[in-house]
């Protein structure tokens, strides 16, 4: 028998009329999730242009996975608009870190990893900003570790807080949506600096979930988040051609097929796209 968590919905504060519109999408998204076979789904959808929100157990905690690559990147545009570092200052390329629960060390492992480019500079360099760049769009664990020795974990962690979102080794939907609301209205960090970090997260290159639900040309600055049988994440920024941005953040967790996951994320996804936008 599959587990499920209980759905909690909950529609933010919002005209009643916005509500009222929205009660049928929010029906529909709970038929589609209650038919996972997941422990948990959460979801969190935010207009960018008006007062609409939605949250589908926008607050259970799961594992990051790679969605804590956002604030990694936050908090080096952060340091960048403070003069701190330059995006084309270079470091040196290796795989060993000391771990950050108990400062022995620890080796990236690319059978493990993503993307297997970087390795093979090992003792060489590359810039923040290639790294910024492999670590969006294709996952690096890599180009993550050596940003992380860069600025700091607690350091990342103490910007997501301050924007609003508890987000560490684990995450909610609502955490991202947050993170991804204040990149998206520049409150991240500089409005050129947020501004390049939509452009790195729309280059993303694993489009199997929240893009595949939208309309192809369909402008989508996201970031996916996977653990084979743990978890898979998509949480996203949407820019309809007709206007009318919104935030969506969909976290799923237990689902053993990959492609149902990602067939999960894009049906809610086509749910948002065409029942979030015509009230």
């Amino acid at each position: 028998m599959l587990r499920r968590s209980f759905l909690l919905l909950v529609l933010l504060p919002c005209s009643t009329a916005a509500g009222q519109a929205l009660g049928p999408l929010r029906e529909r998204l709970a038929a589609r999730v209650a038919q996972a076979p997941a422990t948990g789904v959460g979801l969190y959808y935010r207009s960018l242009t008006r007062p609409d929100s939605l949250l589908l157990d926008a607050n259970v905690r799961f594992h990051a996975a790679s969605t804590m690559k956002l604030p990694v990147m936050i908090q080096i545009f952060r340091d960048a608009d403070a003069g701190l570092l330059r995006l084309d200052d270079s470091l040196t390329v290796h795989v060993s870190f000391p771990s950050l629960v108990d400062g022995s060390s620890f080796a990236v492992d690319k059978a493990d990893d993503s993307d297997s480019t970087l390795y093979l500079r090992a003792g060489g360099k590359a810039s923040i900003r290639e790294l910024l760049e492999l670590m969006i769009t294709r996952s690096s664990n890599l180009a993550t570790n050596l940003l992380i020795e860069l600025v700091g974990a607690s350091r990342a962690q103490a910007s997501a807080r301050a924007l609003g979102a508890g987000l560490n080794n684990t995450t909610t939907a609502r955490d991202l949506g947050v993170l991804l609301a204040a990149i998206a209205l520049h409150r991240a960090a500089s409005r050129a600096s947020c501004d390049t970090m939509l452009a790195i997260l729309g280059r993303q290159e694993f489009n199997e979930g929240i893009p595949a639900g939208v309309p192809r040309g369909t402008r989508v600055a996201h970031k996916t988040g996977w653990i084979g049988e743990v978890v898979y994440h998509d949480a996203a920024v949407v820019y309809p051609a007709r206007g009318g941005s919104y935030v969506l953040v969909v976290l799923t967790g237990a689902i053993k097929q990959d492609s149902v996951a990602h067939n999960l994320v894009a049906d809610l996804s086509r749910m948002v796209y065409n029942g979030g936008l015509r009230h």
